[in-house]
């Protein structure tokens, strides 16, 4: 079972439009899938037109329990583990709600995934972007030093991803309060990246072209380049997995390093 989890908050105007799409998206596949979003409190007609969509989709709305990237994150992938049976095949699809992205590279993804990846991150393209935005996409990496290297990723802001649910439950589970992050907005979506790949054993990274003209907030590139400093600085990460046998269970290609807590 494919869960494609989607986070919105505000995106009226543009949720029901990727549904609808995600939807063409499968009906051109054999594979099972459900829809489930996240409303992060909209207070514009988001929840209306969610549920218009339930009627004709199979998705359910999930209530984060808090306000938050971190909180929709974590309600996202929780509903998606409970409802799975089969944690090693089953996978969650995260995709952000205002469809700047479009869901045709979505297989590519599964593709990866049933390759043997557990976690593939999908990265945009940086042409077409402000200047101070490319500088950044490039400068994330060094950014999340020294406590942080997650091997061959280079877009850890694009908020599109495909992950075993094994690993996000991993992902989970080193979190007592059951959020997969603690940071929020933008930089939320680089420590997902980051804690996920901390429980995967293999990482794949697919080009995922943006909807149309590539797009940015005007400014904030310098305050989320300090939070992303920070998180390097100060993230703890668990010890990478065991190697497990099964077929299930890649061999381990270690792509987080990380210092002793």
């Amino acid at each position: 079972m494919i869960y494609v989890c989607v986070a919105a908050k505000d995106n009226a105007g543009t949720v029901g439009l990727l549904l609808w799409k995600i939807r063409q998206v499968f009906g051109e596949s054999t594979r099972e899938y459900q829809l489930l979003v996240a409303d992060d409190g909209s207070t514009d007609e988001t929840p209306d037109v969610l549920q218009r969509y339930q009627r004709a989709l199979p998705l359910t709305v999930v209530r984060p329990a808090s306000s938050g990237a971190a909180a929709s994150f974590a309600a996202l992938l929780q509903e998606a583990i409970r409802r799975s049976d089969r944690l090693k095949r089953d996978t969650a699809v995260l995709i952000p709600g205002d469809f700047r992205l479009s869901p045709d590279g979505v297989p590519e993804l599964l593709r990866r995934i049933e390759s043997g990846a557990d976690l593939v991150v999908a990265e945009t393209p940086v042409e077409g972007l402000p200047w101070a935005w490319r500088f950044l996409r490039r400068l994330t990496p060094w950014l999340l030093r020294p406590n942080v290297r997650v091997a061959g990723v280079r877009d850890f802001l694009s908020g599109c991803l495909a992950v075993r649910l094994v690993s996000a439950r991993g992902a989970l589970r080193d979190h007592a309060d059951g959020l997969p992050v603690e940071t929020d907005g933008l930089a939320a979506r680089a420590e997902l990246v980051i804690r996920l790949a901390a429980a995967a054993r293999q990482i794949a990274t697919v080009p995922l072209p943006p909807l149309g003209a590539p797009t940015a907030p005007a400014t904030g590139a310098f305050a989320l380049a300090m939070r992303l400093r920070r998180l390097g600085r100060t993230l703890r990460l668990p010890s990478a997995p065991p190697k497990t046998s099964g077929v299930d269970a890649p061999a381990p290609t270690p792509p987080v390093r990380s210092r002793a807590s």
